[in-house]
């Protein structure tokens, strides 16, 4: 009995660090050039979120060290010596090969689709160099910047320009699909970057859904201002960008009294049937928000469904969205991320 204790007592009290602190831990232990050479291949969050762990590894103690070591021989024992440095070998074996002429058009087929390194370097500015950036470009090269960025930087970029070059820039954004690597020179001549190219190679940038995902990142008045002025130009596509804007997997971001409100304009038959096909977290969600009755009869509904297609289960998860959209267009529930700001 008193062996059971102990065992306990040093389970409680043996060392748990994360994996930030581990990460922090492991590169401080390296030369600083192997360091440095591993923080370029890291993007800027991942480079401040290290920077921040790295201050409070610097007053680890010994046990720590030995749980970090521990941690990482733990993580990488099933890693295959085929991944490290896998784009590099397959690049040098194609053009080894087949030549650079016939290698070229294959490798770009073929490769993972990586942004150019233009693109890369605006993740690296602040917010107030890539807002007069967009301000001062044309609009078009200034609509591929926005595109290139994570929608929350983006909605900030413009958040300071004013309605007409704001909506102007969203269409061009949502209206954007392949961008040619010209295009992309533009960018790079104006960030003085001069990165690897590929002739004809094409960028898959843009579109309804990243502008969807900006908007959500607007005040909600703004929002509304920009998809008016969108929907003058292009009703079609306003209706695509707001139909982005909230979809089925978004109401795992209701309160569970918004949530409720919708679900009870919900039909049964439809209700279990979105349901069948949710993750099963939002299915969780979505049942915790019935009555213990209501819940136990959609789930033997879904017991004794069966196998159902996919197209169905769509049809129903859009039947309760369109529910969802008619309710916050009559003010009784809020959609999107920033529904706590509104008042």
């Amino acid at each position: 009995m008193d062996d059971d204790i102990l065992e306990g007592e040093n389970e409680i009290s043996a060392p748990r660090i994360g994996g930030g602190l581990s990460a922090a831990i492991l590169l401080m232990l390296l030369e600083d050039n192997d360091a440095s050479a591993i923080l370029q291949h890291l993007d800027p969050a991942e480079v401040k979120s290290l920077g921040k762990a790295m201050f409070e590894a610097s007053s680890a103690t010994e046990t720590d060290v030995e749980a970090a070591l521990e941690k990482f021989v733990n993580n990488n024992r099933t890693l295959s010596s085929l991944a490290v440095g896998a784009p590099t070998r397959i690049h040098g074996m194609m053009h080894q090969a087949l030549g650079d002429v016939r290698a070229g058009p294959i490798w770009t087929e073929i490769a993972p689709k990586k942004s150019s390194i233009a693109l890369e370097a605006l993740n690296w500015m602040d917010i107030a160099t890539i807002s007069k950036l967009v301000a001062t470009e044309h609009p078009q090269v200034a609509a591929i910047v926005l595109s290139a960025l994570p929608p929350e930087t983006a909605a900030q970029a413009i958040a300071g320009l004013d309605e007409a070059t704001q909506s102007d820039l969203l269409f061009r954004s949502a209206t954007l699909n392949q961008v040619s690597t010209e295009a992309i020179e533009d960018i790079e001549a104006i960030l003085a970057k001069h990165g690897p190219s590929t002739q004809n190679a094409m960028l898959k940038m843009g579109g309804q859904n990243d502008v969807a995902k900006i908007v959500n990142n607007l005040s909600r008045p703004l929002a509304e201002k920009l998809l008016k002025s969108i929907r003058k130009k292009d009703r079609q596509l306003a209706d695509a960008i707001e139909e982005e804007m909230f979809v089925f997997e978004d109401l795992a971001n209701l309160d569970t009294k918004s949530l409720s409100a919708v679900l009870r304009n919900v039909e049964a038959d439809r209700l279990a049937l979105a349901i069948k096909g949710a993750d099963a977290a939002l299915a969780q969600k979505m049942l915790g928000t019935l009555s213990a009755r209501a819940a136990q009869t959609i789930t033997d509904e879904i017991a004794e469904m069966g196998p159902v297609s996919r197209a169905d289960v769509e049809e129903a998860q859009k039947a309760i969205i369109a529910v969802a959209r008619s309710m916050a267009a009559s003010g009784e529930i809020m959609l999107g991320p920033q529904g706590a700001d509104y008042v």
